[in-house]
């Protein structure tokens, strides 16, 4: 058999935590090979560790059976490995081109040839089913085109083997199909993929084998096609894991948040939201499903006070509170998942004790006279990171940036949840946990509404929308089409409507 990647027996060390122990992965020629694991298993050490970002502790590296030293990412381009970061390495207010050719530049005399290279990218975006315009700029196009055009990057340097970590977290569903055929077109011209991920469905659908790690160690090597999700799940999480979410029969109670007429603009001074009415009660979840860009995060914006409500009224427990402050609406109960965990979710120079405590600092037993207890600090941080099970290297003294980003992810939801709030607003809460994360945040949200509380939950995840709304609010551009109960419609039905067919209309 040919391997085009041997990595045999690779260790790589950080302070306070073993990455990768002893783990061995084998690429074959042509094939999608998945590397499955946890938020924080490794996978990502291991393949930065392949792409010369990080040099291996101790272990071997193979490539066509000869035995190499990866530097740095210019060796690993060299050798013919690229890879295409979770999140993304382009340059915005440059062109397609100047991005791909960024640091490998055609030259006429002294004049760099962006023509010459523009009508190459052209060529293998044709050959490898792209399309992609070599002339748009960066900031001008979709986060799906932007990954297309980090594979580009990589088929101009000639890779021969291609690193996809976690392609398809930020991807609609379409693109997410889409990917997948540009993978399949990519191994017919002979390329070999490894793809990280821990998406079962994914996995199932593109890749050849699979190989799973646990907190850093090689579980198995299997072959997909007779290999179930259910158990590539267990091996994954070390248990057995449910994908069912058992929850009571909801039973609201008092109206915790109304929205009457809400219209709000989007960035470019449109209507993104158009008289939006909703209500949400206590001890119920209404989730928000809709395709991508169709005014749910300018609806959540408005609602959490980081974008004006141009007209209507937002109530909050029966008071109106249109044009408060986004700090009362916080100390008034309000706690927010943000879409964008770095952006909005965590300072990532921070340490994870002074994250924990963004929202509630100034109060006691965090601060006093104007002087912050680093040890009430350091415990409240403490118990969020054992009870969501956040894994870092260092504890609260972690800088968030160290975290994968599904462990940024449980320490974000751990903070909003642990404040109790009245009102929790999460929007794609589970986008980039693994499975086992998964079940235990869907197991909190559903505490959470059972304890009497409200929770809006907006996710680009259907199935998750059915499993755990009791009512769910469906949106296309801006408005509301309709409000239905899971128990009552299909994903068909729902989908329908989220492309703006009202109920009982016929196309």
């Amino acid at each position: 058999m040919e391997y085009v990647v041997e990595m045999l027996n690779i260790r790589k060390e950080f302070p306070g935590v073993v990455a990768n122990d002893d783990i061995t992965l084998r690429l074959r020629r042509g094939e999608i090979h998945a590397l499955l694991g946890e938020n924080g298993a490794g996978k990502s050490t291991l393949m930065s560790i392949l792409f010369g970002m990080y040099q291996a502790d101790r272990g071997t590296i193979k490539i066509r059976g000869q035995e190499t030293r990866i530097l740095n990412p210019n060796s690993a381009t060299k050798l013919g490995i690229g890879m295409v970061h979770q999140h993304f390495k382009l340059v915005g207010n440059f062109t397609v081109t100047e991005n791909i050719i960024l640091g490998s530049e055609l030259r006429k005399g002294l004049v760099i040839d962006v023509k010459t290279a523009g009508k190459r990218i052209e060529e293998l975006s044709l050959q490898y089913g792209l399309n992609v315009d070599p002339y748009a700029k960066i900031d001008d196009i979709s986060v799906g085109m932007q990954q297309r055009v980090e594979i580009l990057k990589m088929l101009y340097r000639d890779a021969e083997v291609l690193i996809f970590d976690e392609p398809t977290a930020v991807l609609t569903p379409q693109e997410i199909k889409d990917l997948g055929q540009i993978m399949k077109n990519l191994i017919g011209e002979g390329k070999s993929i490894i793809l990280i991920t821990h998406k079962l469905t994914e996995i199932k659908a593109m890749a050849n084998r699979c190989t799973v790690i646990r907190r850093g160690k090689s579980i198995d090597t299997v072959d997909v096609s007779t290999t179930s999700e259910q158990t590539m799940a267990d091996m994954m999480v070390g248990r057995h894991v449910t994908f069912k979410v058992d929850k009571e029969v909801s039973v609201p109670g008092d109206v915790v948040l109304k929205l009457d007429s809400l219209s709000i603009k989007n960035n470019k001074n449109f209507w993104a939201v158009n008289e939006f009415s909703l209500e949400v009660r206590e001890g119920e979840i209404v989730g928000i499903a809709g395709v991508e860009g169709n005014g749910q995060t300018e609806l959540i914006e408005g609602i959490t006070g980081l974008r004006k409500i141009e007209s209507g009224t937002f109530w909050f427990e029966g008071q109106d509170i249109t044009n408060t402050t986004i700090r009362s609406r916080v100390e008034q109960g309000i706690a927010h998942v943000p879409e964008d965990r770095h952006k909005r979710g965590l300072v990532l120079d921070y340490t994870l004790a002074d994250n924990m405590v963004l929202e509630v600092y100034h109060r006691a037993p965090f601060s006093r006279n104007g002087l912050l207890n680093k040890g009430a600090i350091r415990d409240h941080a403490n118990h969020i990171i054992q009870s969501f099970d956040v894994r870092s290297g260092q504890g609260a003294a972690s800088v968030a940036r160290s975290l994968s980003g599904g462990n940024q992810q449980k320490a974000v939801i751990g903070r909003e949840l642990e404040r109790d709030p009245a009102l929790l607003i999460a929007v794609q809460p589970t986008r980039g946990l693994d499975v086992g994360s998964i079940e235990y945040i869907h197991k909190r949200l559903i505490e959470h509404r059972d304890k009497g509380k409200a929770v809006l939950l907006v996710s680009l995840e259907l199935e998750e929308l059915m499993n755990l709304s009791d009512r769910i609010a469906v949106v296309n551009n801006g408005e509301l089409i309709g409000i239905v109960r899971p128990a009552d419609v299909g994903e068909q039905e729902i989908g329908l409507m989220m492309a703006g067919v009202k109920r009982g209309q016929t196309t």
